[in-house]
């Protein structure tokens, strides 16, 4: 009997949304978020995340199903195409309006933001569409009802 392939109880787990994309860090498919920082799971060993909350897309929406507003923006924008980079982006865009909830008012830096993951299929424009609305749905959340701040 052969020993089980080393991601196999990901698969156990039905955690199939991280790519592996190039395995150099490049195209940032296997991007996870490591205690709500982007990382590249590709390039990151298993004993470096050590007592650490690790996040992979499957953690975005909510218990109930209900999808976090990057999901929603990018299924309402048609922010994606084939879908294998959408794992990588959502992660990266979900750490990036964590700590830049503006980073949509400023177009340098949100191409400079969506540049570090590769896409061959939707040309950006589209993403970045998301990013705006998914931008201003999280900014409206934190707020609360009639702009009185978090419930």
């Amino acid at each position: 009997m052969t020993a089980a392939p080393a991601h196999e109880p990901l698969y156990d787990l039905r955690l199939t949304g991280t790519h592996v994309g190039c395995g150099h860090g490049v195209c940032g498919s296997c991007t996870v978020l490591v205690d709500g920082e982007a990382r590249r799971s590709c390039l990151t060993l298993t004993v470096q995340c050590q007592g650490s909350e690790v996040t992979t897309v499957e953690g975005l929406a909510s218990p109930g199903g209900d999808l976090h507003p990057l999901q929603q923006a990018f299924h309402e924008n048609h922010a994606l195409q084939c879908g294998f980079c959408t794992p990588g982006f959502l992660m990266l865009l979900a750490s990036a309006l964590d700590q830049e909830p503006d980073l949509d008012a400023n177009p340098e830096r949100l191409t400079s933001v969506l540049a570090s993951n590769l896409c061959r299929c939707t040309g950006y424009v589209a993403i970045e569409a998301a990013t705006r609305q998914a931008a201003a749905a999280l900014r409206a959340r934190r707020q609360g009802p009639a702009g009185g701040g978090t419930p």
